[in-house]
């Protein structure tokens, strides 16, 4: 067994010991390695016979004129104004009901405060923050620049982890830190008290936190 698949194994166990309806939240930086996780953890759930509701943040995104409000490379702007929090708990967290079964979101920003209650399993996938860049310079190579990608990410996305960092300490909230600096060879650590509950339990890998969000 390769170390992602020991860390998906636990995070399927994780969520199977929930009480259904289970909401999953898979948070961390842009270009963490969030959504890849999120869909292997839906993928393994549903060939276990549970079934799965995916969603992602990004798909309640406030009109442009209120994101850019505050101007467009502003930490400030992304963090308040990017994403429809009202709309997200309307249509995705709300009507989930007794016996329904597991909701998993990815996305950014799933800590804060309008968000971190609503979870029953908090994931926060940490990578470091320059490491981002470099992905997100490959992974939006077809429609963008080296020069605008890296602008985004130090002028708005960046900054704006540091924001989130300063006023939510996501990876103190989470129950589970995910160590995705190497895809491959991910390393896992249980917060916020998650590995003495009953309903989410596993070994830790890796007991030192990573410094790279800090």
């Amino acid at each position: 067994m390769t170390t992602r698949d020991a860390l998906l194994t636990h995070l399927v166990h994780a969520v199977q010991s929930l009480t259904h309806p289970a909401r999953v939240a898979v948070d961390g930086p842009p270009a963490a390695g969030k959504t890849t996780l999120a869909d292997e953890l839906a993928a393994l759930l549903r060939g276990r016979g549970h079934p799965v509701v995916r969603a992602t943040i990004d798909d309640y995104l406030h009109p442009p004129a209120r994101r850019y409000a505050r101007g467009e490379f502003t930490a400030e702007s992304c963090y308040f104004d990017t994403h429809d929090h009202r709309r997200l708990s309307r249509e995705v967290l709300d009507p989930l009901r007794p016996g329904d079964g597991v909701l998993i979101v990815d996305g950014v920003f799933l800590l804060r405060p309008e968000l971190v209650d609503r979870w029953d399993l908090s994931i926060f996938v940490s990578v470091g923050l320059d490491r981002t860049v470099e992905r997100a310079v490959v992974r939006e190579s077809p429609t963008s620049t080296r020069a605008d990608v890296e602008r985004r990410w130090r002028e708005r996305y960046l900054p704006a982890q540091r924001l989130y960092f300063t006023r939510d300490a996501p990876t103190e909230r989470a129950h589970i830190v995910v160590h995705n600096d190497d895809p491959r060879h991910p390393a896992w650590t249980y917060r916020n008290g998650a590995s003495s509950r009953p309903h989410r339990t596993g070994s830790s890998v890796n007991p030192a936190d990573s410094p790279h969000n800090q």
